[in-house]
Formats: C-alpha cells, structure tokens, sequence
C-alpha cells in the first residue's frame, strides 16, 4: 500500500491568508468570501421559513403528478437591514416551484410529501429563460477545461465533438473562459430507490427551451431518458419515482455533469418526505403536524425540515462564488491549456455565512414540548457537528444544553433511539432528530451551533485535532427561543419510542475493494512564497496543488488504482446480489460517499494496518446502525458498507463533496442482469417472455438500459439476442 498523499488545504495553510496551523482557543480566522462583511449581517431577526408542501398538478388514482420547474428570481436570503440599519438588497437565486404556481418558487424548494408505494410522477421543466424567452447564462463562473456536460460541443480530448467530456487542450485559452450559454440541469431524488431512467444520471441533463439556443449546441445530454418517451415538451423530462422504499427523508437537488457545486449552490434543492407503510410511526406518536396543503395562515408546527447551508454574498446582495482558482491556493496561473491546473474550480468551497432553510441565521419560537427535526447538511463542502448550547459563543467543546434523540437516517428510523450530544454531519447527511425544550422556561434561549472546522475534515476532537468554526460567523447556525405553549403535546417520550422493526441485509456474495485517492499537479509546483519550483524535485512534491480527487479500485497488492469518469466500469453488481464495498481512503480528507439506488448499512470501520478508526469506535456508530445512502469514509482507513442491488441499470456512486464529484470524484456503476441466466422479468426461468423483453431493449432508440449488454461489448444490439439464445440453449 502507497502512504497517505500529503494535502494542503492552501487557502488557509498558505501566505496568501496568513493563517497560523496551531488550534486557536476560538476558531479559524474569518473566512475570505464577497463583498459583504457577514460580520455586518445581524443574527437571529429573521423567522426561520418552514418551506409548504409543493402543490400538485394531479392526484388520480394511485399516482402523484406534479409539474416543477426551476426558475430564477429574487429572494431575501439576508435580513432587510444590516447592523448600521443600512438596507441589505435581496439575492438573485435559482429554485424549484409548480410551475403552475409562480408564487411557489422558493430557496430552499418547497416539500414533496409522498406516500409509500403510491408513485410520484414529476415533469421536471428547466425554465431558465427570461421574460423574452431567451436563455439566461449561469449565475455563476462555469469551468469548460473539467469533464463537463459540455453542450457547446467543444472537441473533446478523444478528438470527437460531442456532450459529456472533458474538453481538449487544443481549445485553447477558450478554456480559461466561463461558460456563457443555456444551462443545462438534471434532477436527482437523493436517496430514492428509482430506475435508472428517473436517477438524475449526470449526463442526462436537458437545456431550456429557448429561442436563442445557439446553432450547434446540443439540446441534451448523452444519457438523456425518460420515465415515459412520449414526454415530448422541449425542455423537459419526464421521470417517475415508486416510492417502494422504508419511509424517510429524501432531497432533491441538481446532478448535472461537472456543474452540480454551482447548480445546487445557486439554490434548486428541496427535501422529499416519504410517509406510510410499515416502516413508519402512527403521526400522534411524533411530534407533528407538518406542513399540508390547505393549511391555514400562522399554523403551528412541530415537524420542521431544517436543510444547513453555507453561502457568501457580494454588497448587492448576489451571492458570492469563486470565479478563479486563484480564491483557493493564490496560484494565477498557467493553467489548462498550458498547466494541468483548472482555472475557475476550486478543490473546496467554506462561505462565510450559514443560511438556513434560505435565511442568514434564523430564530424559531419553541413551545415547551417536543419537537421533531429533520436535518440536512446541504453545504457545498462543509461537514457540521451540531449542539445545542446556552451561548452562541461558548468554550469548546461547548457543553451541550440540550441532547438530540436521533430516531432516523438517510434510510429510515434506527433500530432504537439514540441520544447524542452532538451531531456529526457530513454533506448530504440526514439526521430525523427529537429536541425535548418541555422544561425550559418560557423566555429560555438556546442556539444552535456548529463546532465543525471552516477546512476540510478529517475527524477527531473540535478544538483538539482542527481549530473549529469561526465563532462569530459559521460557528452559529440559528437561534431557538421558548415561548408560551398554544397547544398540547400528545407525542410520546423520544426515548419511549419503539421503533419499526429493522430487517439486515443477508449475506454477501462480492466483496469489493475500492479506493479515493488525491491527484497533485505535475507541472505546477510553489513554495511557501508563492514561488515556482521544480515539480521532479523531490523536496516539492509536498508543494503541488490538488488536481482532482479520484475514485478507483485496489490491485491485487493493495496499491490504489485512481480512475475517471470516463474509464471503463469496474463496479457491475448481478441484480439481487447484496455486496461488501470497503472503501480505502488514501486522502488526508474525510469523504462522506454516497451511493445512488440503495439503501446500504455501514458494517465499520477501521485504520490502515488494522488500528482503531478515529471516529473512536470500529463498529457503526450509533447513528449509522440504520439503513444510510452517505457515509463518511475517514482518511487512513476502510469503510466497509454492504447493499442490495436490485434494480438492473447504470447509476454512479460518488463523493457529496460538490466540488471533489464534479471533477473526476464521481464513477458509473452498473447492475447487471446475470448473462448466464439472463432472467430478465425475475420469474425463475429463462424462456420467449425474456427474449421478447430483450428485442424490446433492443429495438429502442438510444440510450438503451447497458444492463442488458450480456456480451459485454458495450453495445446493446443483436449479438447480445444471439448470446441469450445461446446461453438459453443451455438451461
């Protein structure tokens, strides 16, 4: 096994902001952003926004049919005065509403509530157009020189002109320049369990429909497909989910190709609530109600959906986004074409301010009762560890004033109640939380902090092993303070709570061994002055800034094999079988890795060489004892997950660093169906209702489902019908 590879997070490790390496008793110096100093923005005098449930353009029979489109508009993310009283301007964003309702467009989006096993249908419309009809450009710097959706068709570096690659250096300085034209977007339920047609595959993304697309420009993305081909309506796509799952706390958020960090960021996310079935609680044991349709005006809720983000914003209140690599390491150039360094991507992102639920540091009046949270750590790259505490500023560790009791994740309830003093998020991590404020007089006020790092994390003690969160900035996440009551609370106890019935997965058959790895530039090396040096000398090596992070495979001696998006798939799970994945971290980063279809149990961990994870235990934590689709694979050790795959098709698995997955963290996998028993309708035999199903496939215009490529040539066509037959000979 090669050592760890040394990573500089250089935009607080280098000269460029002077900032010590040693633990402050406080935290990091303020992190660099916008225009806007968040130390004038005041905290906690904006109502904290509890987002409705999206409305429905149909509910017939068995189904749930919406039309949501993604728009751009302005909202007030920031509180209508700064400390001086000097007006703070809105914030042009992008989200999701009923394209039906113009008054349902929201930052963050408003909540799908589904049902379990009565399917949603959603004609997802990319509407970023202006009142003309013509293409609104990306609020945002769009790097070309990454693997990209790539619509303009640059050349690719395979020497053809198509989508979905990463553009040739022959291109030029072009490559140096932001991406102007349509936007292409693609939309992913996180976490549900959907065919491979309505994932939100990367490169099944889809440009406005506009008046102004420019000669040339592809329309959609290579792997575009729908639920239903019949979809014709430009700009559109049609996908369909089962909801065939436990009940639990999905999201729904931008998957497009190398432009997810800058897609999500500029605001389309919403969650997805899925209720009922036997994997969930009557509603009277929790805390509730939620938010429904038709509720009246200042109805009170006990079942909040609070999504955590971190932005930074300009003076005119735009929001803030690196635009050059510079913002993260200093480093002007040369970049691609005549380095390997991209010249607008940043290896991370940390804002300086934390906008909840689409405000700056919010305030929600509690009742002295029980209260049900759903968490959502939705930043771009920063993890939370998350306390109650007495003051917003206290010593750290703070001592906790309030415990959480976790009651779910990603995949559903836990096994029992779990109560924490903390809760460690990574990104794309979901915690189902009850806070007790029952005892707490009224007038008592509590806040809500975060004692994760503004850095990259890499485990351990806050405070001890990385300086924590800037205390007067993204060290506060929001306010809670006790009002009087203006009802009972009829829910039972959190700890009192039994939980549905949890069922492990069987035995596995494969045991995958799978690494993430860190590429360092090869061209482009600077010491501690910002000076070039010479990258083959050895003493440099320590100076090379990050490329890309990459997923990728082991050999048979345990060496790291990295590999890109565009390199053949090396995961192809038989539909049904249930695997072992250990994931080896070789970075010096914690990478929370998410795996799209399932619903996987984390089996453990444990440090290189067999040592105790630091984490501080090698069995699941107590939140992870649940079904999960994220996990946080720590650096210097395997992450061991185990899943069923049951749904035959491409899907990707990544990591939910937004950055690290648009450039190369990201790799295809694909179920297959067995090409030695290609029992395609799963009803035991081989026979001319599988054939039949295989013509099918086969007569289908492109894309078409890779599962059913038995020959494994990489086509779907009629070799394959001829290797069924022959196979089926056979049986």
């Amino acid at each position: 096994m090669i050592g760890l590879i040394r990573r500089r997070f250089i935009a607080f490790a280098v000269l460029a902001l002077a900032l010590v390496l040693t633990v402050p008793a406080v935290g990091m110096a303020q992190l660099p952003g916008g225009t806007l100093d968040p130390l004038t923005i005041p905290k906690y005098v904006t109502p904290l926004l509890i987002p409705p449930p999206m409305p429905k353009t149909s509910s017939a029979g068995n189904l749930d049919y919406y039309e949501i489109a993604v728009r751009q508009f302005e909202q007030q993310i920031l509180p209508p005065a700064d400390i001086f009283n000097s007006p703070l301007p809105p914030t042009t964003v992008w989200s999701y509403g009923s394209a039906n309702h113009p008054g349902t467009f929201n930052y963050p989006a408003f909540t799908i509530e589904a049902t379990v096993d009565k399917p949603v249908r959603v004609k997802w419309i990319n509407d970023l157009k202006d009142a003309s009809g013509n293409f609104l450009p990306h609020l945002l710097a769009v790097d070309r020189s990454l693997h990209w959706a790539n619509p303009e068709m640059l050349l690719c570096m395979d020497g053809t002109a198509r989508t979905d690659c990463r553009p040739d250096e022959s291109n030029g300085e072009i490559l140096q320049q932001p991406y102007l034209g349509p936007v292409p977007i693609v939309t992913h339920v996180h976490g549900a369990h959907v065919g491979p047609e309505s994932d939100g595959f990367a490169e099944a993304w889809f440009l406005p429909a506009a008046n102004d697309i420019p000669i040339g420009y592809a329309r959609k993305g290579a792997r575009f497909d729908q639920f239903d081909r019949n979809n014709t309506q430009p700009g559109s796509a049609l996908f369909q989910y089962p909801n065939d799952q436990r009940a639990t706390t999905l999201w729904y958020h931008d998957h497009t190709l190398g432009m997810t960090r800058l897609n999500v960021y500029a605001g389309p996310a919403g969650f997805y609530l899925l209720r009922g079935g036997p994997d969930d609680l009557e509603s009277e044991e929790l805390p509730g109600p939620a938010p429904a349709h038709g509720d009246a005006a200042g109805m009170k809720y006990y079942e909040i959906p609070i999504a955590i983000q971190d932005r930074s914003f300009n003076a005119d209140g735009s929001l803030f986004y690196p635009d050059s690599r510079s913002f993260f390491d200093s480093f002007f150039g040369p970049y691609i074409p005549f380095s390997d360094i991209s010249p607008l991507w940043n290896p991370e992102f940390f804002g300086n301010t934390i906008v909840v639920n689409g405000k700056t540091w919010p305030r929600l009046d509690v009742e002295p009762r029980r209260y049900r949270f759903r968490f959502l750590n939705g930043c771009n790259s920063r993890f939370l560890i998350l306390k109650i505490a007495s003051n917003p500023m206290p010593s750290i560790p703070a001592t906790p004033a309030l415990p959480f009791t976790q009651i779910g994740a990603e995949g559903g309830f836990l096994p029992a109640p779990v109560q924490l003093d903390q809760l460690v998020m990574g990104l794309a991590e979901r915690a189902d939380v009850i806070v007790d404020f029952s005892d707490l007089p009224i007038g008592t006020e509590l806040y809500l902090i975060n004692e994760g790092p503004d850095e990259p994390f890499g485990g351990g003690v806050p405070g001890t092993d990385f300086p924590v969160s800037d205390p007067f900035t993204t060290g506060q996440v929001m306010k809670f303070v006790v009002v009087a009551s203006a009802s009972t609370d009829d829910s039972e106890p959190a700890d009192e709570l039994e939980l549905p019935a949890f069922t492990p997965l069987g035995p596995e058959t494969v045991t995958r061994r799978l690494s993430l790895n860190e590429e360092m530039s090869m061209t482009t090396c600077v010491d501690e002055n910002n000076v070039a040096v010479d990258c083959s000398d050895p003493a440099s090596v320590g100076f090379a800034g990050p490329v890309a992070a990459l997923l990728g495979t082991l050999d048979s001696t345990g060496t790291p094999v990295p590999m890109l998006w565009m390199d053949p798939i090396t995961e192809d799970p038989i539909l049904d079988d249930t695997e072992i994945w250990e994931i080896h971290n070789f970075t010096v980063d914690a990478h929370p890795i998410h795996l799209h279809l399932v619903a996987f149990q984390v089996i453990g961990r444990e440090a290189f060489g067999g040592g105790t994870s630091i984490a501080g235990q090698n069995t699941p934590l107590p939140w992870e004892t649940g079904y999960k689709d994220t996990v946080i694979a720590f650096p210097g050790e395997i992450t061991r997950i185990k899943a069923k795959f049951d749904i035959a098709g491409l899907y990707v698995w990544h990591c939910h660093i937004v950055e690290h997955e648009d450039n190369e963290m990201m790799r295809p996998y694909m179920v297959r169906f067995n090409p030695d028993f290609p029992d395609f309708d799963q009803d035991g035999d081989v026979d001319s209702k599988d054939y039949a199903i295989l013509l099918q496939e086969i007569r289908k215009a492109a894309p078409r489902n890779p599962a059913y490529d038995l020959n494994r040539d990489g086509k779907v066509d009629l070799l394959d019908a001829r290797f069924f037959y022959t196979v089926a000979k056979t049986l």
